[in-house]
């Protein structure tokens, strides 16, 4: 099945506005969105990383598709060691998780997993994070804004969090929850043209601007 332009059809196997709002940086809006419920329960002394890759999978193969449509899904876990920190039960769970986190270096992986006609691409992207040491009344006040609810590892570094976080060695957009540049390789390799709209996307904002050439004397910085 094409959409307009004679593109496939890309679905997205995910309800996570982040993973909507990180693929339209890259100018991909899907066509789709068909979130699915999976277990998610991690296997007897299953690894974080391979623990990643299989629900990325699972997700992807569990959306019901037409002939050529292509099914993006993927899964963000957080690690220390061995330990994978899931998203928090309740407010309980996630003080637990931050005092676990809090001054020391975790990992953070997210697995993408893209299908179509059968045929399926996987890969992770593993970054490393750091968390400073966190007082008790950041812990207090984190916990209250409740952004903890449904993030892995109890936050979200594109939020309230990032005041938390003072290094990260990887890729941003991964632990955010979609690393584009793994993506957007990925998508092209299943056949789907990433930067075919990227032009008319420069042409829109070059019509829109406004002219700011510099004065004698103004840097144009």
């Amino acid at each position: 099945m094409a959409a307009a332009g004679g593109r496939p059809r890309l679905v997205l196997a995910s309800a996570s506005p982040r993973r909507r709002e990180l693929l339209a940086q890259i100018g991909i809006v899907p066509d789709d969105i068909r979130a699915t419920e999976i277990d998610e329960t991690p296997g007897r002394g299953e690894l974080p990383r391979a623990y990643c890759r299989r629900i990325a999978a699972a997700k992807a193969d569990a959306v019901t598709t037409a002939p050529g449509e292509i099914v993006l899904a993927a899964d963000t876990t957080v690690a220390l060691g061995r330990r994978i920190l899931g998203k928090p039960a309740d407010a309980g769970d996630a003080e637990r998780m931050l005092r676990l986190l809090s001054g020391r270096r975790h990992r953070v992986i997210t697995a993408i997993a893209l299908r179509r006609d059968g045929r399926c691409w996987l890969r992770d992207v593993v970054t490393t994070v750091r968390m400073k040491r966190l007082s008790e009344a950041e812990i207090s006040a984190y916990l209250a804004s409740g952004e903890w609810h449904g993030k892995a590892g109890a936050y979200a570094v594109q939020g309230l969090a990032g005041a938390f976080i003072p290094w990260i060695n990887g890729s941003f957009t991964g632990v955010v929850g979609l690393p584009l540049a793994e993506t957007a390789g990925l998508l092209e390799a299943a056949g789907y043209p990433v930067r075919a709209g990227w032009v008319a996307g420069a042409d829109r904002v070059t019509e829109g601007a406004t002219d700011v050439s510099a004065q004698p004397g103004e840097s144009r910085r």
